[in-house]
This record gives C-alpha cells, structure tokens and sequence, in this order.
C-alpha cells in the first residue's frame, strides 16, 4: 500500500484534518472537501485514497468545471459507437477506468444540472449508462468530490441538486486557507525552496528574518498554489540570492498588479482587500525608494521653486547651506505598518472628496461595506 502522499504541517487544524482524513480514507463512504482556490484540494483527495484500500488501483481526476457541457457525460461515464456526431467508436468513461479505485469530480459545483442526476443515481447504485447505450454498467468506484463554492447557497439559487449535495457531504473536509496555518506558511515555503533548488540546479541563500515577518504577514489569496509559484519564481528570478523585504515586496505586488489585470464579474471583499493590500505594500516600497534617493543626494545649494515658497520683489530666496542635510525620517514613518499605511490612504481620500463616501471608495477600489468598516476600524 503506497504511502508517497503526505499534507504538509504541523498547525492544530492541519493534524486534526489529516486524522479525520486517516480515520475516513479506511472506509467507503463518499467525501466532500471545500476550501479555497489553491489550499490543495486535489492533495487531501489523493492522501485519503493513498491511506484506503483501494491504493492499489488508480486514482483518477476530473476538473468538471474545464469540460464543456456538451460533453462531460460522456467523459464521465463514457458513449457507443455512433451516439454523436464524431463517436466512431465505443469509449470507457472516467467511472470506468476508475473501477474499484477512486474518481476526484473537483470543482463538482460546475456541472450541468442533468449531469447532477446521473451522479446521484451512480452514487446510490453504483450503475449507470453510457451515451448512447440502453444496458447498465456497475463501477465500484469511490467518489471524493471537490468544491470551492458555496454549495447550501448553489442549492437556495437552484444551481445545484439538494439531494446530491447531501448525498455527496456524508462526510466534509474542510481545508483551511493559507493565511489560517500559522508557522505552516515558513514549512511548506522551505518545503518548496528544496523542491526547486533541486529542480533547478540553484543554491538558495534563504530569506532575511524581515523579509520571513512579511511571508507570514501576507493574506496569501492564492492560497498554497500562490506561495509555491512565488519561491520558484523567487529563485529563478533572483538567482538563489538571500531575499530581503524590498525584493520579495517587489515580486508581491507584481503578482498583484498581473492578478488585477485578469477580470473577475463577482468582486467579493476579500479580492478587494487584497488588492489594497498589494498597493499599500508598492506605496511603502517606492516611499522606500524615494527615501533612500535623498539619503544619497550629496548637499547643494537648492533655491525653493517660486510655486512652493512665494518670494518678495527685490528679494533673495532662501537657500539651503552646503552643509544642510535632508531631515531624517522619523522613528514612526520609518517602521509604519501596512495597517497605518492603510488608515492613512483612506483618510487622504476622505479629505480629498470632503467625506463623500462613494467616491472614496471608487477611489480606493473597494465597496462602500468595506469603507465603513474600515472607517469604523480606524476611527476616522
């Protein structure tokens, strides 16, 4: 029995998963599994079949959200000979090649509700029919199934069986997001630091202890996926140098600005957070950057323009002397959080539309809801 599946962690709500995952993978019973886009979905579905008896056999994914309506039955359960334009011969189906393994349906809020009918019935029996076919077909095959959508709220708009759904959840496991792991985030970053390093022929020289502070400080909304791609990036693109929090600030918010690019019709809070939180962190890198322009500006004579300082007629305006330096940043604007950074933004844009809430917010970039809570938040 292969044992080469493991979920990476230490975290409290981590090892409690993986013991119900242990404790359900021995049985038959049908799983669900919820979390976000990129907690590792897929990994948990082949850990629970990796600790079943059924390991011996195959394990077979479907992303039914990436097969055109028009033909995810007869992917799934497979068509005859002539059943449609372009069948020239019989096909197996993924239940088929599945047969007294495990099929992983991920993202099963996307099928078709007729395709729904044809789950349930092959999840109360065990038969089903191929496309094009009249006699039955038995698969012993376990369903583990796959969501990142809310499937009660699928159920309440219509777009989703009730029946099935309960059926389906016997029992749910939940994976919790990135941002919830704690100390997890620095093992599985380590995790995949050596992955790459082996990968790519590249000797990594580890991250400054700030630059960490801001690994664990990040929302992560990409969840596993988002950091796993982050460090091969990192030592691809930085050569396996240490990386301090100025480089990996840069690479945050380049990951930010790609991901505003991509457009998305339901923009929830969370999105939008993340986005004001891949601004605030460009903005404190070029304050950064601006800071240490005039720390390395030798002193000069330097006349005020006339816009800044108006002078009198007849009159010298005012001149640094030679050896005048530029104020030193304070204690507090040299170690401002992402939080004040935040507080001050959205207070500047109060200021600059006199309190008018909605523009402010268009602004900003983020909803109304969410500026009142913020507003509240930081008692402005």
């Amino acid at each position: 029995m292969s044992r080469n599946i493991e979920i990476l962690g230490r975290s409290p709500v981590i090892l409690q998963l993986k013991a119900l995952a242990r404790q359900v993978a021995v049985t038959d019973v049908t799983v669900l599994i919820t979390g976000e886009t990129g907690s590792g979905k897929e990994v948990l579905a082949r850990f629970v079949h990796e600790h079943s008896r059924r390991s011996a056999k195959s394990f077979i994914p479907v992303n039914c959200g990436a097969i055109p309506a028009g033909i995810i039955e007869s992917e799934l359960f497979g068509h005859e000979r002539g059943a449609f334009t372009g069948a020239v011969q019989s096909r197996k189906g993924y239940f088929e090649s599945a047969d007294h393994g495990s099929i992983f349906l991920d993202e099963i809020g996307e099928t078709p509700l007729e395709t729904q009918v044809k789950l349930l019935r092959i999840i109360e029996t065990g038969v089903f029919q191929r496309v094009g076919a009249s006699e039955t077909i038995s698969a012993d095959t376990r369903i583990i199934a796959a969501t990142n959508r809310n499937l009660h709220q699928e159920v309440v708009d219509g777009n989703f069986r009730e029946d099935l759904y309960y059926r389906l959840r016997s029992v749910e496991l939940q994976l919790p997001a990135l941002r919830e792991r704690g100390s997890d985030i620095l093992l599985l970053a380590e995790h995949f630091v050596h992955e790459f390093e082996s990968k790519h022929g590249i000797t990594f020289e580890g991250f400054t202890p700030e630059s960490t502070e801001l690994l664990l400080r990040y929302p992560w909304p990409g969840n596993v996926r988002e950091l796993r791609n982050l460090i091969e990036s990192l030592l691809i693109l930085e050569r396996g140098k240490q990386i301090s929090p100025d480089i990996l600030e840069r690479h945050l918010v380049q990951r930010s600005r790609n991901k505003s690019l991509v457009h998305d019709p339901v923009r929830t809070e969370k999105n939008e957070l993340n986005l004001i939180y891949g601004s605030l962190m460009q903005l404190r890198q070029e304050i950064g950057e601006i800071r240490q322009m005039l720390q390395q500006l030798q002193p000069t004579r330097i006349t005020a323009p006339q816009f800044l300082l108006p002078v009198p007629a007849g009159q010298e305006p005012p001149a640094l002397e030679n050896d005048a330096t530029p104020p030193k940043p304070s204690i507090e604007e040299q170690t401002a959080t992402l939080e004040e950074l935040e507080k001050r933004s959205i207070d500047a844009a109060l200021l600059k539309f006199g309190g008018n809430k909605r523009k402010t917010a268009q602004a900003l970039g983020i909803n109304e809801r969410t500026l009142y809570r913020k507003i509240k938040e930081y008692g402005l």
